[in-house]
């Protein structure tokens, strides 16, 4: 049972992959630069200074570039040629020198590293990883982290509330009628999903608050839980040193 399951998640993996090798951006609610930087300000507020940041899957640099006159010397990872192309092109018209990326995933990214950081990050990038991933990416990242360092965990699915977001219970035309069209939608695509074996959800894995925080008590770490303020089914947990 244990290596069917491994399996499973293995073709998950290969499936994002290949999903996000030709992605241009970042999948944010809005591309304008108006929403980013209202995003990224908000995320700024979270991290809280510091001088050095990881920010570990960067995607096409939209929020690495708005972090950049906050920080001393940033560094952007992502798996994606694609998304690093595009980063990399979106720091060359700001003119951001303080800013370098590395291409690398989460398991391959703690070998490429030549320093230690006040902040590592990443939003929007936990809901494709399993709670083991996650237990490593936090012991891995806690052991590049300097004293008063923080872990931030942008844009976490909640399982609480990513349901009933999906069946358009927070829209603004939420009816009977329309909530029952999206709950037939999400079944027939389910069903798909499992017929041509692809995943059941194209965002990934919805986490409980409480799971990531046994995750991060192991480490000895103090989480703070705190809702997004522009995606009304997502998290942030902001996980700092005891």
């Amino acid at each position: 049972m244990f290596g069917e399951n491994e399996k499973n998640i293995s073709k998950l993996k290969d499936f994002w992959i290949e999903f996000f090798a030709g992605r241009r951006d970042g999948g944010h609610r809005s591309s304008t630069e108006e929403f980013i930087s209202m995003e990224a300000k908000e995320k700024l507020f979270h991290l809280d200074g510091g001088k050095t940041l990881l920010d570990f899957g960067c995607g096409a640099g939209e929020l690495l570039v708005y972090y950049a006159p906050e920080y001393e010397q940033l560094v952007g990872v992502d798996f994606s040629v694609s998304m690093l192309d595009e980063a990399s092109k979106k720091i060359r018209e700001r003119k951001c020198e303080n800013i370098s990326l590395i291409q690398a995933d989460d398991k391959t990214v703690w070998d490429k590293l030549e320093c230690s950081f006040d902040r590592i990050t990443a939003a929007g990038v936990v809901q494709y990883l399993t709670l083991q991933e996650i237990d490593s990416f936090i012991f891995n990242a806690s052991n590049f982290l300097n004293k008063d360092g923080k872990i931030v965990l942008f844009d976490i699915l909640d399982p609480r509330l990513y349901p009933l977001w999906k069946i358009g219970l927070f829209s603004q035309d939420a009816g009977i009628w329309n909530i029952l069209r999206k709950i037939g939608f999400e079944f027939k695509v389910i069903l798909s999903a499992s017929l041509n074996n692809r995943p059941r959800d194209i965002l990934g894995f919805a986490h409980n608050p409480n799971v990531v925080k046994k995750i991060a008590d192991k480490y000895n770490f103090e989480t703070t839980f705190v809702k997004s303020m522009y995606y009304e089914y997502k998290y942030h947990a902001i996980i700092s040193q005891n």
